[in-house]
This record gives C-alpha cells, sequence and structure tokens, in this order.
C-alpha cells in the first residue's frame, strides 16, 4: 500500500471513530455516519462543549429572572434552551419552534426535559419586562467582550432603518429610505469598531431615528464600560466625538462616537 493510500485511511478511520464531548445534558459521544438518520444540528454539539467549559450558559440560566409557583410550568432551563436552540437553527418566528420538538439529540445535548411549543415560549418570554430583560442581558453581552475594552477602542454608533409588515409594537412612519411610507423601527447598534463586537442594541420606534435619539443607549453603554472609559481618559483627558453626532437635528444614518489614546484636531 503506498504511503498517500495509508495516510487517506488513517484519515478514514479517525472520522469514523467517535469523538467525545461533555455537555451540559452529559457525555456525548459524536460519530460521523452519513447513511444514517440523525439530528441537522449536530454541530450544535461542539458549540455547546464550549458553553458548557467556559461556564458562559449556566451564568446565562441562573441569572435570568424568569420564575414560575406552579408545578406544571415549564422549568427555566426549558425555556432558555428552547429559545436558544430556535436562534441557532435559524428560525426567525416563532411558529418554526414546532419542528423541533422531534428532535430528541438536541435535547440531550442541552440537558433539557422537553422542547416547549411556541406558546410557552412567547408566554414565558413575556412575563419578563424590559427593564428585568436588560439588566439580565446586557452584563451577559457584554462580558463576552470585556477582555477586548482594556485597551483605547473606537465606540461605532450605526442607525438601521428596519421596515415593517403587519401591526408591531413601536411600528411609526417616518423617514425610511428602502420603504417610504412603511412603518418602520430604528435599530440603534453600538459596538467596538474595527473588531465588530457588538456592545448593546436599542430597538426604537421609527420616528426615534435621529442622533439625539441615540444618546441614551450611548450613555448606557457608556456606564456599563465605566471602568475601561475612564482608564481612557486618565491617560489621554479627552474623548473624541465627531460633530455630526453632537448635531440632535441631523437624521443621519451612521454617527460615531470614540474614545482613543492620541490627540487629535477634531477633538471637542
Amino acid at each position: 500500500m503506498g504511503e498517500a493510500k495509508r495516510r487517506q485511511l488513517t484519515v478514514q478511520t479517525q472520522a469514523l471513530q467517535a469523538m467525545v464531548v461533555d455537555t451540559p445534558g452529559g457525555r456525548i459521544h459524536v460519530q460521523w455516519d452519513h447513511g444514517a438518520s440523525a439530528t441537522p444540528n449536530a454541530q450544535l454539539t461542539f458549540f455547546v462543549e464550549f458553553l458548557a467549559t467556559t461556564g458562559v450558559y449556566d451564568a446565562w440560566v441562573d441569572g435570568c429572572p424568569l420564575s414560575y409557583t406552579s408545578p406544571n410550568a415549564p422549568s427555566k432551563r426549558d425555556v432558555l434552551a428552547t429559545w436558544l436552540l430556535a436562534i441557532l437553527a435559524g428560525h426567525n418566528r416563532y411558529a418554526h419552534i414546532t419542528g423541533l420538538r422531534a428532535d430528541a439529540v438536541s435535547l440531550q445535548i442541552l440537558g433539557m426535559n422537553k422542547i416547549i411549543s411556541e406558546d410557552a415560549l412567547r408566554r414565558s418570554l413575556s412575563r419578563m419586562s424590559a427593564e428585568q430583560s436588560q439588566a439580565w442581558l446586557a452584563p451577559q453581552l457584554l462580558s463576552s467582550v470585556q477582555a477586548a475594552l482594556s485597551i483605547p477602542w473606537f465606540l461605532d454608533i450605526d442607525t438601521t432603518i428596519k421596515p415593517l409588515y403587519g401591526k408591531q409594537s413601536g411600528a411609526e412612519v417616518s423617514y425610511n429610505p428602502h420603504k417610504p411610507g412603511r412603518p418602520s423601527h430604528a435599530l440603534h447598534t453600538y459596538w467596538v469598531g474595527n473588531l465588530r463586537l457588538v456592545l448593546d442594541v436599542v430597538v426604537s420606534p421609527g420616528k426615534e431615528h435621529s442622533a439625539a435619539k441615540a444618546r441614551p443607549g450611548l450613555i448606557a453603554v457608556a456606564l456599563l464600560n465605566k471602568s475601561e472609559i475612564q482608564s481612557i481618559i486618565q491617560r489621554t483627558g479627552m474623548i473624541r466625538v465627531e460633530p455630526t453626532f453632537k448635531s440632535s437635528q441631523c437624521p443621519t444614518n451612521t454617527t460615531r462616537a470614540a474614545a482613543t489614546s492620541s490627540p487629535s484636531p477634531n477633538t471637542r
């Protein structure tokens, strides 16, 4: 047998051997079999192992303010795991969750008792107020990028107009370059420039698309990253803000505020 064929046989043998992955649902053995029927979310196993090893998943579940008193209610872990599984499966409607209820493999991977129905998930998420959700999810999101904020960084603020169809809360007719006359939401996104790491997203009614409406979200992000921004100010004594963001009457699509370690003639 030639050397090339021997290497190919070794690769095929290794591919057929089961890989051991530790997940919240216990130890899972992953084996590739192109002829067998299995879960379409097989790659979920490796991502869930990352969540379990780092403790991100357990911290996310434990920090959720959702609670039940009825013995017939679903567990908090089942609610959040169903939500997570639907997002990772690419679903964008509650009705799509029905397609997951026959997937017993994903159920075991996430350590769930059951995949709840779409109505149960909708009711569960509605039990949490906007303030509770913000206090729960904002620190979870920032913890994933906290290590990258120890050096000077640019804070990009982008306002995106999202056209809406049907009746939705906050749908208002205003500035809409793609669908004039169509109700919309204004999404104010705050992220670390160049790295494209999202710090927060504020969903506002369609008429709140101006730079002035993005300021409350900017202040909230600054308070959550207070230590990093204070350290930058202590080293440089300045924060640079472009004039377009300072104009409250400017319906701009993209504005930028930046914390930098180098002086600039544009500094205000």
